[in-house]
């Protein structure tokens, strides 16, 4: 009775769908709904965002205000503190931060708050989506329990399923839209009803024959890319031994039009993805007595990186007859990613720990960040690229005109190849 009761609203597009958690993968989801015609309520804690998305305001770059301010204007989408309107909901989705702990385990204290507070408020014929990154067995481990202790029987009264959140900040080609959104039920019926309520805002929906195999489908999309970096900046390691480019090496290698995929070397991994998701496999493969060497040896070398770029500068300061004890020395770009104002993971964070311990005398310019632990950012059209010793590019955003920092600068250390085929008077040091 309650599925067909659902079904015949999704159907009719007649929906109330909650958001739990109002982030960089929640806010992007709410405003592609509430687009839709879905009449949306977005819950999050944080009073701040709330209030700004109420005035029609946006926080997250890849969400315009525009869209915020119409839907907000037009009644489709409503920002609360409370878990209360979670009762009004016929589908609830959760997508609450899944972070590590310091010693590289998964911390699931978002998500267990989250889904007692989603249970604690619910009302029969809903359907419960966690898209929080996490590793198999989760949903029925954490989110089932949670809604079963409060009397409901899932598959009847109760639907649950899980979809893996892609989001790819600054993504100009591929958004919420438009990149197929994998979803795997607890039983068929919630699989369904999944599927055809994404299907409401989302061009094309992938069905997987559970909940851990979509949770295992994030986990390996981004284990791939953290393994194929590390190898990568194995490679340009071993490179440097050999007084090779690297960067030539992956330019000629990528015109075999089959059998290669080009990775490129970097400062270090960054983001809410790739340098994390890795390890929540890894944690869940070794409570199950398996070992995944692979996946370990990638994140070592990965994990490394901010070491090898520091090398790298005193190298080319000792070329200079300078001493990085006292050098100045300017970071371009500290986000995780180029374009995107976003530091979580960065490997920036590491790159100027390490020069601070040198005792390196610290700048930076990001036009993202404002700032970045405890230094406020440049604006790039008042630098002097002349005044520093060293300038290092840890974040390849578009508003750096790399000609003049090669034409100024008296040493670059490249970490994003950004600076190949440009001359100037700079020493210039690559990955």
């Amino acid at each position: 009775m309650n599925f067909k009761k659902l079904k015949k609203k999704i159907e009719e597009k007649d929906i109330k769908l909650g958001i739990v958690g109002l982030g960089y993968v929640g806010l992007p989801l709410a405003v592609e709904f509430a687009l839709s015609g879905i009449k949306v309520t977005g819950i999050d804690l944080s009073a701040e965002k709330v209030k700004l998305l109420n005035s029609g305001n946006s926080y997250i770059q890849d969400v315009s205000s525009k869209d915020v301010a119409a839907i907000v204007k037009d009644g489709t989408l409503t920002a609360v503190t409370s878990f209360e309107k979670i009762k009004e909901q016929d589908a609830v989705i959760i997508c609450v931060p899944t972070p590590l702990r310091k010693t590289r385990d998964p911390d699931l204290s978002f998500v267990v708050g989250a889904t007692r507070s989603v249970a604690e408020n619910l009302s029969e014929a809903t359907l419960v989506v966690l898209e929080s990154t996490t590793y198999p067995g989760t949903t029925k481990e954490i989110l089932l329990p949670a809604v079963e202790e409060k009397g409901f029987n899932c598959g009847e009264d109760v639907f649950i399923a899980f979809s893996p959140e892609r989001v790819d900040p600054g993504n100009k080609e591929y958004g919420i839209k438009n990149t197929p959104k994998v979803v795997g039920g607890i039983d068929e019926k919630s699989l369904r009803l999944a599927e055809e309520i994404y299907k409401l805002a989302l061009d094309k929906v992938v069905t997987v024959n559970s909940t851990e195999e979509a949770e295992m489908v994030k986990l390996l999309e981004n284990t791939f890319r953290a393994v194929n970096i590390g190898l990568i900046n194995e490679m340009t390691k071993l490179c440097d031994k050999l007084d090779l480019d690297i960067w030539s090496i992956i330019r000629a290698a990528e015109s075999k039009p089959f059998g290669f995929m080009p990775f490129y070397p970097g400062p270090g991994l960054g983001g809410h993805c790739i340098p994390i998701d890795p390890q929540f496999l890894s944690w869940k493969a070794k409570s199950s007595q398996f070992y995944p060497h692979f996946i370990d040896y990638a994140e070592e070398i990965n994990r490394s990186m901010p070491d090898f770029v520091v090398e790298k500068v005193v190298r080319v300061l000792n070329e200079a007859k300078k001493s990085i004890n006292g050098s100045k020395i300017l970071v371009l770009g500290v986000s995780y990613k180029k374009n995107v104002g976003d530091t979580r993971e960065s490997p920036a964070y590491e790159v100027v720990e390490h020069l601070k311990k040198l005792k390196a005398e610290i700048e930076y310019s990001d036009p993202y960040v404002d700032t970045f632990m405890g230094f406020n950012s440049l604006k790039e059209e008042t630098l002097n690229y002349q005044n520093y010793d060293s300038v290092i590019i840890v974040t390849a955003h578009d508003d750096f005109n790399y000609y003049d920092v090669v034409s100024e600068a008296k040493t670059v250390v490249d970490c994003r190849g950004v600076t190949l085929g440009l001359k100037g008077k700079a020493k210039i040091e690559r990955l």
